[in-house]
């Protein structure tokens, strides 16, 4: 028995390189047994387009735009650092942490391209900056949607909870926390020759046998628990009753684009992270043999569900900044202000920039409050 669990557990660790997420863990083509494994070796891959035109053409797409958006948020933030709101302060967490997720983007790309050619201290600390970033920037999230609970839902009470030295605090000590919960893939994580191809190398779960399998199946459920279900849900509760609230309350033109806004950060959440979470799951489920095996076909079939999801998981790093910043009326006016002092774009902005701030200063009575209070 103990020797069939054990068997069962060696295939599974084909399965996990860090080849995209860490999420990374899901990357490769699970191997069954030797005949299953020998027929798949010895047909032609019908992942090779996917590794080699899909995955660099959807990560470059979303690595430039990602890079572009939280760039300009965590620079018009740190530029008024002193005075940031307390919603500001999660951004500016926030935006480091897509950041730094976006950064670990092409070395994803050239592992799934030629092999992992960076070496072991690289493949361990990038998939420690993959994970640790991932399961933060779903964290602060859910800390935004809690933070617009508190402002809106129980305006005087939370004032306490809502000072910007507990903030500061509140990011410091969630940093902490996934760092601890992450910090064991770097003890796993090793560069080792593929097994179906020595030529190659792979960043994986090799290092201690069994304890890395059961590493990989426990990090399989934080991702589930700590990266969708558990923001969701707090998502889903806190903007509910921002809803009610709002609702019920007499300020019309504030309310209806503060809910068109609630929705939209909980269903964009949803569609971008609802699909990879259930295809790893089904994933598990085969690993484990809760369900049945599949052929070379399933499993390519598996593989590239698990490719395309993922990708649509990493577009909501792009979408992050758009959600949250660039459509309240004062980020789009220090944007403004920060790219007019750019000498060779202060000509061709100082005409937009003037008729913007003038339409801002007609609406801004009207909307500054709705965009400093809900978004």
């Amino acid at each position: 028995m103990v020797i069939h669990i054990r068997n069962n557990m060696d295939q599974i660790t084909h399965k996990f390189t860090i080849i995209g997420l860490d999420l990374d863990d899901y990357g490769n083509v699970t191997l069954g047994p030797d005949e299953f494994d020998h027929t798949c070796r010895n047909e032609t891959n019908p992942l090779l387009l996917f590794h080699t035109v899909f995955q660099p053409f959807v990560y470059g797409v979303v690595f430039l735009l990602g890079l572009s958006g939280n760039g300009l948020l965590l620079t018009v933030l740190l530029k008024r650092r002193r005075n940031l709101r307390i919603t500001e302060i999660y951004l500016l967490h926030l935006a480091l942490a897509d950041l730094l997720l976006l950064f670990t983007l092409p070395f994803a790309v050239t592992q799934g391209v030629t092999g992992w050619l960076f070496g072991t201290f690289l493949c361990k600390l990038l998939g420690l900056i993959n994970r640790l970033n991932l399961v933060c920037g779903s964290l602060l999230l859910a800390c935004i949607g809690f933070d617009r609970y508190l402002a809106i839902v129980h305006a005087l009470p939370s004032l306490q909870a809502r000072r910007p030295r507990t903030v500061h605090l509140t990011c410091a000590l969630l940093w902490l926390i996934c760092l601890s919960v992450t910090i064991p893939n770097m003890a796993f994580l090793s560069v080792k020759e593929e097994d179906d191809n020595p030529t190659r190398l792979s960043c994986s779960y090799h290092s201690h046998g069994i304890h890395a399998n059961n590493w990989l199946l426990a990090s399989r459920f934080l991702t589930h628990l700590l990266c969708f279900i558990l923001p969701l849900v707090i998502m889903v509760f806190c903007y509910t009753s921002i809803i009610i609230t709002l609702c019920q309350s007499q300020r019309s033109l504030e309310k209806r684009g503060a809910i068109r806004l609630a929705l939209l950060v909980t269903l964009v959440f949803c569609l971008c992270w609802l699909p990879y979470n259930i295809t790893v799951f089904m994933d598990t489920l085969v690993d484990l043999e809760v369900m049945p095996e599949q052929d070379c076909h399933g499993e390519a079939s598996r593989e590239r569900a698990l490719i395309v999801t993922q990708s649509i998981g990493f577009s909501h790093c792009c979408l992050n900044p758009i959600l949250y910043a660039f459509i309240g009326v004062r980020f789009r006016r220090d944007l403004l202000q920060l790219l007019a002092k750019t000498k060779c774009l202060r000509v061709c902005l100082s005409g937009l920039q003037r008729n913007c701030l003038n339409r801002m200063s007609v609406t801004e009575a009207a909307t500054t409050t709705s965009s400093n209070q809900y978004i």
